[in-house]
């Protein structure tokens, strides 16, 4: 990879939408406004401005329109911005007025390096309420001609049916569509993105009246998320008239119905909005949805045929950083309001899916392990929510503490006290008489006196407590409720079969461990079991995460950490949803997790504790993104084939066979491993 730090050489592609100064009828002045902000938009390393509808005239003109010397000054200030923008290498649309073969249309012309490249028609002309369009303006179909010879150049293709193809960036074709044409049934954008345009472009006008900026976002959004592609749009600003109408100014992009950029609206001053459109996701998103195909392929008679227009914009060089936001918890959203949305779906979907287990098999009791520690705390308090939901006591809880060779005096008061505090059946059983029986029966060196804390000492005690759990739900006519989660089915961090990684139906097992933290603090601070409970929670979140497998010298925390081992949590969960959600290559992965925790002022990260890791290096990124990607791809699978049900909480949130995510057991991890040498050491 030439360039690690380029946007460019991950996928991304730098876009512009630009708000300028104009006045109604004075195309040399708004041709001067308008190469202001393309200038602004070039320094920033976009490749693509886009300008609003009929900007160059002006939106407000009404009759002016028809008036020789209007139209005459737009095809000379066309001519001036192409001869202004001949070194620069970028896609430029502006929206203009153009008189073709006896009749008037509404432009988007799109200009790169002193040339045009194509020209855009408006396919829905708006005659109704304020708007009279049509009493101007003929609708894209009634254009009698393919090409147009204007500026001094020929064969200028024409109409509403144009992709703009950039060879230079991989995926990047974009549509142009013009104000109403986005407010129709099925916007032809709609067309143009099963034909292949990634990223719809609408030049307006669009005045603003009390709610109609909600309306427009609602329309942008939804056609992204429709077309699985990018949107964006740009609104008229200051200047135009306001003889009848006001205007706001509204920029936006969305991508595949999240928004990634917007303007100020009713600025007095000219805006360039930016953002980097990834066209990987797009990419990656639609090559999945076996509905869009679906939808091309049924479709297809009545699905209008495109003209591909190739741009030959170039590729900026040099080190861009990317001005996205990457939010360091994919999982988990930054805006506390959807945050907490986020925590109530997520634990509502495990309660409900443990609840109507109980109701299918006529069980009333569960058992469950109960450590201490995070997994086993959130699997407990859902279990709490499904008896209060079913009208059954917690007592029908049946919840064992386990200690062993290296439970902490602190994990060991977290259970109890939190088995007391939410009322279940609480139990204790030592399972270091059956560890030594079994370590005497394989002939352990452990057994005869020896201090040898190998992966046979760790998984006899893993294992001793999941055959407990079983025997006792036989007894008690219990389903053993598993506590493993998201995060160690990614890393294989559980020990096969009769261990934490089986149960009779597992809660936790579509929700990773940085998700875990949130809603046991969500629980919490919401006091939805008790304020007893509450306490325990608010202690437990502030011990850290331990297998407690091999001893040490002080009982009152746990002697091993866990990410050390397999790295910090944060980082692998980041991992995991962009290459299981999306499935990019390391280099994009790890440019991602440096863009958002090389820098303390970069990304986004919802309320850690104060002493929690808030900046890696480059170097740690690449470090724990290897031990994720051998773990992932080569000696963990088998472990995901055969995992218990459990629900599916959430997008990029599922390893279940049967829920999301496919992959045999003996794949080797070479390409990933080829990928990541491209991943430098340090900036």
């Amino acid at each position: 990879m030439e360039n690690f730090f380029n946007i460019y050489g991950h996928g991304f592609v730098r876009v512009a939408a630009c708000i300028p100064e104009l006045k109604v009828s004075d195309p040399v002045f708004n041709t001067e406004k308008t190469l202001d902000l393309v200038h602004r938009a070039h320094e920033n390393k976009a490749v693509v401005a886009v300008f609003p509808e009929l900007g160059i005239s002006g939106y407000s003109n009404e009759d002016l329109f028809f008036q020789d010397a209007l139209l005459h000054s737009v095809r000379q200030a066309l001519e001036t911005l192409l001869q202004a923008t001949r070194d620069l290498d970028m896609a430029i649309i502006v929206g203009a007025p153009l008189g073709v073969v006896n009749g008037l249309y509404n432009c988007g012309i799109v200009l790169h390096a002193g040339r045009i490249a194509g020209i855009a028609l408006k396919s829905y002309l708006p005659n109704y309420r304020e708007f009279y369009e049509a009493r101007q303006f003929r609708p894209a179909h009634e254009i009698p001609i393919k090409t147009l010879d204007l500026a001094g150049q020929e064969g200028i293709p024409i109409g509403s049916d144009l992709i703009f193809h950039v060879p230079a960036i991989p995926d990047f074709r974009f549509f142009v569509e013009i104000c109403e044409d986005l407010w129709s049934p099925i916007p032809p954008s709609s067309f143009a993105a099963l034909a292949g345009a990634t990223v719809m472009v609408n030049l307006s006008a669009s005045n603003i009246t009390v709610g109609k900026d909600e309306y427009r976002r609602d329309l942008a959004a939804n056609q992204s998320a429709r077309c699985l592609g990018s949107y964006i749009y740009t609104a008229a600003g200051f200047g135009e008239s306001t003889t009848d109408l006001a205007w706001d100014g509204h920029a936006i992009i969305y991508e595949n119905g999240t928004l990634i950029a917007e303007s100020q609206r009713f600025s007095w001053e000219p805006q360039v909005v930016c953002a980097d459109i990834d066209l990987g996701r797009l990419a990656q998103d639609r090559m999945r949805q076996t509905s869009f195909h679906s939808t091309r392929a049924l479709n297809k008679a009545g699905t209008p045929a495109f003209r591909t227009v190739a741009l030959p914009v170039g590729i900026p060089q040099g080190e861009i950083p990317l001005q996205r936001e990457i939010s360091r918890f994919p999982y988990v959203p930054s805006q506390a309001e959807l945050r907490d949305k986020r925590c109530y779906e997520v634990y509502n979907i495990q309660v409900q899916g443990l609840a109507k287990r109980m109701k299918s098999t006529g069980i009333k009791n569960l058992v469950i392990g109960v450590s201490g520690g995070l997994d086993s705390t959130h699997a407990l308090i859902v279990c709490a929510r499904a008896m209060d939901t079913l009208g059954l006591p917690r007592t029908n809880i049946k919840a064992y503490t386990m200690p062993g060779f290296a439970t902490s005096d602190k994990t060991y008061a977290n259970a109890m006290g939190l088995m007391k505090a939410l009322g279940a059946e609480a139990g204790e059983i030592d399972i270091r008489p059956g560890c030594m029986q079994m370590m005497k029966d394989i002939d352990h060196p452990y057994a005869s006196g020896q201090e040898l804390y190998d992966i046979t000492f760790e998984n006899v005690q893993a294992g001793q407590r999941t055959s407990v759990l079983f025997r006792i739900a036989n007894q008690r006519h219990a389903l053993v409720v598993g506590t493993g989660d998201l995060s160690e089915l990614a890393l294989g961090w559980c020990t096969y079969g009769v261990g934490d990684h089986m149960s009779h139906y597992n809660v936790n097992a579509s929700v990773p461990k940085t998700l875990i933290q949130y809603i046991i603090r969500w629980v919490a601070l919401r006091d939805l079991l008790g304020p007893d409970v509450s306490a325990c929670l608010t202690d437990i979140l502030a011990t850290e995460i331990s297998p407690e497998l091999i001893p040490g010298t002080n009982g009152d925390q746990p002697a091993q950490s866990t990410e050390a081992v397999i790295g910090p949590y944060e980082l692998q969960d980041f991992n995991t949803f962009y290459v299981t959600r999306y499935g990019y290559r390391p280099a994009k992965v790890a440019f991602l997790s440096w863009s958002a925790w090389h820098d303390r002022d970069r990304g986004s990260w919802p309320d850690v504790p104060e002493d929690a890791r808030n900046e890696y290096s480059l170097g740690e990124i690449k470090h724990w993104l290897e031990v994720f990607l051998r773990k992932f791809f080569r000696t963990s699978q088998y472990k995901r084939s055969c995992i218990p049900n459990a629900p599916k909480v959430g997008s990029g949130g599922s390893l279940s066979p049967r829920g999301d995510y496919r992959a045999p057991s003996d794949s080797e991890d070479a390409p990933w491993i080829e990928d990541l040498k491209n991943i430098p050491d340090k900036p």
